[in-house]
């Protein structure tokens, strides 16, 4: 048994320490002086007039960011001159701000000066359709005025939530979502990507198994998978390793996950 425990915490700790070592390699500056501004992965919506949805993760700032990313999800509607970006973020909700927050930043930013992933993208009759949806899963945001880094209910919850409602969108959050688990006094769920079910006690203990996921075991709150469809695994704060890419290929872009 103390064995068992030992090859658990190598096997939960030790990515994460080589993932720690890689982004302290990499050095951050305070957030304050970090890069906010767009990385230029959304398209201009002047020569794109067509629906888009985009969903977005980056690294997080300081020593969170050897463990989790950021995410967000990003509407345009057909015609329009300007993209909607909705997250939720901690600063100032003890001051009584509303954790989800529109239009924060630039669609595709930067996160405290980590380039941003493109997890999933759709445009187009599809992206139109679902655009309704989207809007009314995040106005149902069962938290909207919480905020907790762990286990959460954080900005990787709320896209998750965004996700189970709207589950034509398909799409796989990177293992380093820390706080995708998160479901409240909820025990059962979909996974995020709708193709499977997970169990899931406050996102600290959990087990899920999806199509798109794999399987999926949560233990306070970091991941550890196995996705035989992608050929890849997934160990805590390395992310998702594997020969395929996530979420249909061309619209996927590795940035630090």
């Amino acid at each position: 048994m103390r064995l068992f425990w030992i090859a658990s915490l190598v096997l939960l700790l030790g990515p994460v320490g080589c993932s720690l070592v890689a982004q302290r390699a990499g050095g951050q500056p305070h957030w304050s002086q970090a890069r906010w501004g767009s990385s230029g992965l959304a398209p201009d919506p002047a020569a794109h007039p067509e629906a888009i949805v985009q969903v977005y993760a980056a690294r997080t700032w300081g020593w969170k960011s050897a463990f989790a990313v950021h995410s967000w999800i990003v509407l345009k509607d057909e015609g329009a001159a300007e993209y909607e970006r909705f997250e939720v973020v901690g600063w100032g909700v003890r001051r009584g701000l509303p954790a989800v927050r529109r239009n924060l930043r630039p669609a595709d930013g930067y996160w405290a000066g980590n380039p941003p992933e493109l997890v999933s993208e759709k445009r187009g009759p599809e992206a139109a359709a679902l655009i309704p949806k989207i809007r009314a899963a995040v106005a149902s945001y069962p938290w909207p005025d919480s905020y907790v880094t762990w286990p959460g209910p954080n900005s990787n919850t709320f896209v998750a939530h965004v996700l189970r409602q709207v589950p034509e969108l398909g799409v796989e959050l990177p293992p380093t979502a820390i706080g995708k688990d998160f479901l409240g006094a909820q025990l059962l769920a979909p996974m995020p990507s709708g193709t499977g079910y997970q169990i899931s006690l406050l996102g600290l203990l959990g087990v899920g198994l999806a199509r798109a996921e794999g399987l999926e075991l949560n233990l306070l709150g970091l991941v550890i998978g196995l996705d035989p469809a992608d050929l890849a695994i997934k160990l805590p704060g390395l992310g998702r390793l594997g020969l395929r890419p996530e979420n249909g290929g061309d619209t996927r872009r590795e940035a630090g996950v």
